[in-house]
């Protein structure tokens, strides 16, 4: 009886044990951001898709110390600009890079196409994406990354931000800008991972960072954009690396609902185009020299 009652006990113990700490969430501007809406209603979850985002925010996944290496990836998850796929888009993905040593900033953004928003992709949401290259390159020593090895990697929809950011002209900045606002928003590197035909083909090609694009040979939206772009960054001789997997349609994320082995395996080729370019590594992305 009393080693039942021991028992007992031990599970009450552990039922009790709190839950582990949220990851910290990293408001983009100190207060209401430039178009801020005055109807704004709360943000909501709905199974795990993000809506009704009106105050745009970082959440923050850091690496482990024993293996992080500087490197720091903004993560921008898709869903048509209707909501945030969260998890399988954002989470998913932010832990993937973390087993790199890779620390991980997902974007909550602005969603412009949600029905009675205010916003705009090109103007707000885009807005969003420069503003969080900006943040994590003005608090770089605060989150321990390199602010010359800073990537912006979006899916889908965040692919179109991840574009319209660094393979086409940036704005000129608004009125009252603040100290952050003036830091560059080119990241260093892009990911673009199955990316809408927004801000494809690209008008400012010749200036882009080195890229890294992904899509599915069956994917009716976003194949012709995925390659359009990579064939528009090597005619302006940017570095740039193409994978287009066979009988693989849209929305493959990090394989969380696929068997095919390239799926499984692809974050594997981002890592070795990460390592390959220098990138994984304090100053070798400069002294890196051509391919050959």
């Amino acid at each position: 009886m009393r080693r039942r009652l021991a028992w007992l006990a031990a599970l009450a113990c552990i039922g009790a044990a709190p839950a582990p700490p949220a990851e910290p969430v990293l408001p983009l501007w100190p207060g209401p951001p430039p178009g801020d809406s005055a109807a704004a209603t709360p943000e909501r979850i709905v199974d795990s898709y993000v809506h009704n985002v009106h105050r745009p925010s970082l959440t923050l996944f850091r690496a482990d110390p024993r293996h992080a290496n500087g490197v720091g990836i903004i993560v921008v998850p898709g869903g048509g600009h209707r909501m945030l796929v969260w998890m399988n888009e954002g989470v998913w993905p932010a832990r993937t890079l973390n087993r790199a040593g890779i620390t991980v900033f997902v974007l909550k953004y602005r969603l412009a196409r949600e029905p009675g928003s205010p916003y705009s992709i090109e103007g707000d949401a885009a807005a969003d994406a420069r503003r969080a290259v900006r943040f994590v390159r003005a608090h770089a020593a605060d989150y321990g990354v390199d602010p010359a090895r800073i990537g912006l990697m979006g899916f889908s929809a965040g692919g179109e931000l991840v574009s319209l950011a660094a393979d086409n002209p940036a704005p000129s900045l608004p009125a009252g800008a603040d100290a952050i606002d003036r830091v560059s928003a080119r990241p260093d590197f892009q990911v673009l991972i199955y990316p809408g035909p927004l801000g494809i083909p690209a008008r400012a090609a010749a200036g882009a960072p080195p890229a890294f694009l992904a899509a599915g040979s069956l994917d009716q939206c976003c194949a012709t954009p995925t390659i359009t772009l990579y064939q528009q960054l090597r005619a302006a001789g940017v570095s740039a690396e193409l994978h287009l997997f066979a009988d693989t349609d849209h929305g493959f994320n990090v394989a969380m609902h696929s068997e095919r082995i390239s799926i499984q395996h692809w974050p594997d080729r981002l890592i070795d185009w990460l390592s390959d370019g220098g990138w994984l590594t304090a100053g070798a992305h400069e002294r890196r020299p051509p391919a050959g």
